[in-house]
């Protein structure tokens, strides 16, 4: 007897040998005691890693937030001392070559300021602040440039920040040392399992990661004799998710 052609569910043909034939319906299709392989039975070996990768920068970008903080029992007197120190500021910072477009206002309010004494409050004075934000690519003259802004008349310094002015050129850079290190464990764990692993793997997901700059905290409230302020390297890292198929 010829062979006889049956097809299953997946439409896979499949010939059937005469001493198989037992194992047929009136219709010529394969009784439930004949198993016929399907193609989403066979289930793709994977193996998950996480990559990580750094990369270290030189800041070439400070961020500083300074101002001056005046109270006055009358609230004209303290918003115009304020006024004339804002102004000593700004121009004693322009002296030293920040452009007027790199300092902005940020913080600007006036709140009364009370005394409490045996549960009963008292005004004392009007409290007028006025906060710049200047971003300078001098860097290296971050010091001077808190002491010019104290001398001239700051008593608030805070939030000094190193950035870069092209973080995505490092974090990219960090990126690829990711995806290597991700191969590189795959790699690891494949030998330990005396498999063959795909070079070239089959989901690779970037995991995302807050990369805010490393700020340098200041606060002074009064004249300092020196300021000293390293900047360091910035530390900028990058991970991803990869699968890789092996056998």
């Amino acid at each position: 007897m010829a062979p006889i052609e049956t097809r299953g569910p997946d439409q896979i043909p499949r010939f059937i040998s005469p001493t198989e034939t037992a194992g047929l319906d009136k219709s010529g299709q394969p009784t439930a005691d004949i198993a016929i392989p399907r193609h989403d039975s066979i289930k793709r070996r994977m193996l998950e890693v996480m990559g990580e990768g750094t990369v270290y920068a030189t800041p070439d970008q400070a961020t500083i937030q300074l101002g001056a903080i005046t109270e006055s029992v009358n609230l004209a007197t303290a918003q115009s001392q304020n006024t004339a120190a804002i102004n000593n500021i700004v121009n004693a910072l322009r002296g030293l070559g920040v452009p007027a477009e790199q300092m902005q206002t940020v913080q600007y309010s006036i709140e009364p300021q009370y005394t409490y004494e045996d549960g009963t409050q008292t005004f004392r004075a009007y409290r007028v602040t006025h906060l710049i934000q200047m971003t300078s690519n001098q860097v290296e003259r971050s010091g001077v440039i808190v002491d010019t802004a104290v001398n001239a008349g700051a008593n608030y310094v805070a939030n000094i920040q190193f950035t870069v002015t092209q973080p995505e050129l490092f974090y990219n850079q960090a990126l690829m040392s990711a995806i290597m290190n991700a191969r590189q464990k795959a790699a690891a764990i494949a030998n330990a399992l005396a498999v063959t692993l795909n070079r070239v793997p089959y989901r690779v997901r970037e995991v995302e990661r807050l990369r805010p700059p490393v700020p340098y905290q200041a606060t002074l409230y009064a004249q300092a004799d020196v300021t000293p302020i390293q900047p360091g390297e910035l530390k900028i890292t990058a991970a991803v998710r990869a699968e890789y198929s092996y056998f």
